[in-house]
């Protein structure tokens, strides 16, 4: 007899002051997401709290989500190769985040090797979460670190992230940026279940501007003086990218045998 497919339901509560305008809220429907008026919970929890999500999670979906949650799988491309920073990347990546145009990643400035240590235990544990993943990019062929990709829940399920990606100088202009951005894309869309990507990039920087066009991102607006760099407040440019965009980018995230 085959098994029966696992389903687990989770719910997720909110605090609430109930008003007349409350009947016709918009909640952002999900097709991964079934809501529910259960407006009963009153009596179980307390006035002014409901639980308004209820989601269903398949055994293939828990199943993915428990993989990567345990351990990112590397990524491989022609150029690059993609895999968790360890303590052993400490110096290179001081060396790529200490540029003048690199993505912070949190880090405070300036830039420290105390600090890059904080970022490669926070990536770990965020990756344990389930709540961002981050990769370092290496050269295939001289396995040296040339840069860092982040991608960052900004919904409880996943479905819109944020992705950051700094590389060094050597390696820009070069295919390792769109093959590194390809491989990344691949794993939130496809094992993760992204169905949107955002990046904010520093208005000055023309090539990752234009990186970012060429992968087919589209630019929605610039964001004034949204960041402080060197003590003072800059522009960035909000590019995103969607699932159904992703078209021709799609790449390989199993893993290979080698």
């Amino acid at each position: 007899m085959a098994k029966r497919p696992t389903h687990i339901t989770l719910k997720t509560f909110v605090s609430y002051i109930r008003t007349p305008e409350c009947e016709n809220c918009p909640f952002q429907r999900s097709p991964n997401v079934h809501i529910h008026n259960d407006l009963d919970a009153e009596a179980q929890l307390g006035t002014g709290v409901a639980a308004i999500h209820r989601t269903t999670l398949s055994d293939s979906t828990l199943a993915a989500t428990a993989a990567w949650r345990a351990e990112l799988p590397v990524l491989s491309g022609r150029l690059v190769t993609l895999r968790e920073p360890n303590t052993h990347d400490v110096g290179a990546l001081f060396d790529v985040l200490s540029m003048a145009d690199a993505t912070r990643f949190a880090l405070d400035e300036p830039v420290t090797e105390f600090g890059v240590q904080q970022l490669i235990d926070r990536a770990a544990r965020d990756r344990s979460a389930g709540i961002a993943f981050t990769y370092v990019v290496t050269l295939t062929s001289a396995r040296t670190v040339v840069g860092l990709v982040q991608v960052r829940q900004l919904d409880p399920t996943f479905e819109a992230a944020e992705w950051e990606c700094t590389l060094a100088p050597s390696s820009r202009g070069n295919g390792v940026f769109l093959e590194a951005a390809r491989l990344a894309g691949s794993l939130a869309f496809g094992t993760i279940g992204a169905h949107r990507l955002e990046a904010r990039v520093l208005l000055q920087n023309g090539r990752a501007n234009g990186a970012l066009r060429k992968l087919g991102a589209v630019q929605e607006g610039v964001l004034r003086r949204s960041v402080r760099r060197q003590g003072e407040y800059v522009d960035q440019v909000l590019w995103s990218m969607l699932k159904e965009d992703w078209g021709d980018h799609w790449m390989s995230t199993a893993p290979r045998v080698h």
